[in-house]
């Protein structure tokens, strides 16, 4: 049975976002990367990885990738990556691998190792240890979330396993609805929470069981061992790194 995949893809700047007038395309998935669209790299992996599909993308202008998506289902995104997330796993279901329109290094050994070790959970999110970062991609800037035992970089690649996961998708919701308001923040992850984050005394096991507590999914962070899996297309000296990468790599 093939697991299905959501790809998001949407902008919030549209044409003016500073990759698509980089590229001069009208959108950023549209950007070339090493010749080629972010979005069709991103596709042409997927295809290539054994036991994917179908694949839904995500993005406010379904026009301007009809000629790229092939055989996909589009999406019109919600203004923000999350609604856009439980929107989509309304009408796809679980489970469901996600990852995004930038993640244009993505490659089919990455995701088959994410997928073998996040069995098992009711919602599992890619991640790089920033030791693993630094080494496989040094000089670069990511941004990282420090923990008490481990401090990493996103992968942009995530399980929703279960119905359960459908509930960490709406907690992120929420948080990102409060994003300005940090005692609203606070109040829903639990002031304790939120003080052990900021003071970095918050270990990833305390983060699992209060994820759980509110609600009741089973859900953990998967490191991956190739550090190269935290880069994605964010802004121009990513687009740089990429394409640097790319070609010590493609033959």
């Amino acid at each position: 049975m093939s697991l299905p995949v959501l790809v998001l893809a949407g902008s919030r700047d549209g044409e003016n976002d500073v990759l698509a007038k980089l590229g001069r395309v009208s959108h950023k998935a549209l950007l070339p990367v090493a010749g080629q669209p972010m979005l069709a790299r991103v596709l042409d992996t997927i295809a290539r990885t054994p036991g994917l599909g179908p694949v839904t993308i995500s993005i406010e202008n379904p026009d301007c990738i009809r000629d790229l998506a092939g055989n996909a289902t589009i999406l019109r995104s919600a203004p923000s990556p999350s609604e856009s997330v439980a929107e989509a796993i309304d009408r796809i279901g679980t489970p469901c691998l996600v990852t995004t329109a930038d993640h244009a290094l993505l490659r089919p050994e990455w995701i088959e190792e994410f997928l073998a070790k996040a069995q098992g959970c009711d919602l599992a999110a890619g991640v790089a240890l920033r030791t693993t970062v630094e080494r496989d991609v040094p000089g670069t800037k990511r941004t990282y979330i420090h923990l008490s035992d481990m401090s990493f970089s996103g992968c942009n690649l995530f399980l929703i396993g279960t119905p359960k996961g459908r509930n960490v998708i709406e907690l992120w919701k929420r948080l990102q609805q409060n994003r300005k308001q940090p005692l609203r923040m606070a109040l829903t992850l639990g002031l304790g929470t939120l003080l052990r984050a900021v003071t970095r005394t918050l270990d990833s096991n305390a983060l699992y069981r209060r994820i759980q507590k509110l609600t009741g999914a089973n859900v953990r962070l998967v490191t991956l061992s190739d550090g190269r899996a935290a880069v994605d297309v964010d802004k121009p000296s990513d687009l740089t790194l990429a394409e640097q990468i790319l070609a010590q790599t493609t033959p």
